[in-house]
């Protein structure tokens, strides 16, 4: 989030709208680290947040972070929600925030207009009964009080079951707020398609997600003894272990930042179609930081095989972290790069 969202939600504190509690703690759901928080009682603040990255900053930070396989949310005096992205997790937050809220406690987030301000008000109103709201740095800060006899508890539930693991297509099975959640990324099936049926050895999944791309190699490339998928979300470990129950013994999975966490000249090959946005924001300079992570982890004679947006500018860090790289594909907005040699940085 931008930082003006956050301040957007402390001044709900400074104007006197949402009371700060003087006692008990503060629920901060979906956290991201960051300055705001430091505008919070630091010894009173409970985090729960499910990206590996954020929970390892948070912790390294000092600040008190629940268990990423937690299931109840404890008591607190007052509950914080950053929304995310995907709109049902986000009204499944938002029901899980209000039910588990004490009576009398404040639910409280923070939008920016233009990424669904008023829509996060509504939905939380609709799950409270009803919600308040200050505008501020064209951002919208929202809360509710917990009032039992108003929340809409019938909907909380509805909320919640439509962010339970489904299956979206034979033998694939996902969550709302995974990458392309509810079918099959086209630039995914693209890049399976172009992995050599001859392809052999021990593989990564850098993302790995629900786990298409390693059922796909694991299903057409029978030379291939295993994939280890490396993914930060924690909400996909789940998914992808239902996606790949065939393959028991010819795959692992593993909840881990990429950048920062992968094992040294680890593997034959690997395969990844790579993030370019942190939370609501753009960021290719992430998926310049997988291209590095891949070249760390691969054998010195090891293959990469990357697809991605066409007009990410990615061809300068393939050369950086490559002896050779090429654009096997151009089709529909995406490009298949397969590069080779990775060079030891020194």
């Amino acid at each position: 989030m931008d930082p003006v969202v956050f301040d957007t939600l402390l001044l709900a504190f400074e104007s006197g709208a949402v009371p700060m509690p003087e006692t008990g703690t503060i629920l901060v759901l979906n956290a991201e680290p960051g300055p705001w928080l430091s505008q919070l009682p630091k010894d009173r603040v409970v985090c729960r947040t499910s990206l590996k990255p954020a929970h390892a900053a948070l912790k390294a930070a000092g600040y008190a972070v629940l268990d990423v396989d937690s299931v109840d949310l404890p008591d607190a005096a007052l509950t914080i929600v950053v929304p995310p992205r995907q709109r049902d997790q986000a009204r499944a937050l938002f029901a899980r925030a209000v039910l588990a809220a004490p009576e009398g406690t404040h639910v409280l987030a923070s939008l920016p207009n233009t990424l669904g301000g008023k829509t996060g008000e509504k939905l939380l109103a609709e799950i409270a009964g009803e919600a308040g709201s200050l505008s501020k740095h064209k951002c919208r800060a929202f809360w509710a009080r917990k009032e039992a006899a108003k929340v809409n508890t019938a909907l909380a539930a509805e909320w919640i079951e439509e962010d339970e693991i489904r299956e979206i297509e034979p033998g694939l099975f996902s969550r709302p707020g995974l990458f392309s959640w509810d079918r099959v990324d086209p630039g995914s099936e693209l890049l399976a398609d172009s992995v050599p049926e001859q392809t052999k050895g021990i593989g990564a999944d850098l993302g790995g997600g629900y786990g298409f791309l390693s059922r796909e190699i694991l299903t057409n490339c029978p030379k291939v003894e295993r994939m280890d998928l490396y993914e930060a979300e924690f909400r996909a470990i789940a998914c992808l272990h239902e996606t790949l129950a065939e393959f028991e013994g010819r795959y692992t999975a593993h909840w881990t930042d990429v950048l920062t966490e992968l094992p040294k000249s680890a593997y034959d090959f690997v395969v990844m179609n790579p993030p370019f946005h942190t939370g609501r924001a753009d960021n290719s300079a992430l998926g310049r930081g997988f291209i590095r992570a891949a070249a760390q982890t691969l054998k010195p004679g090891g293959t990469l095989w990357l697809v991605a947006n066409r007009h990410l500018p990615y061809e300068a860090e393939l050369a950086a972290c490559f002896k050779e790289h090429e654009m096997l594909e151009d089709e529909a907005g995406y490009k298949i790069i397969r590069a080779a040699r990775p060079k030891r940085q020194k």
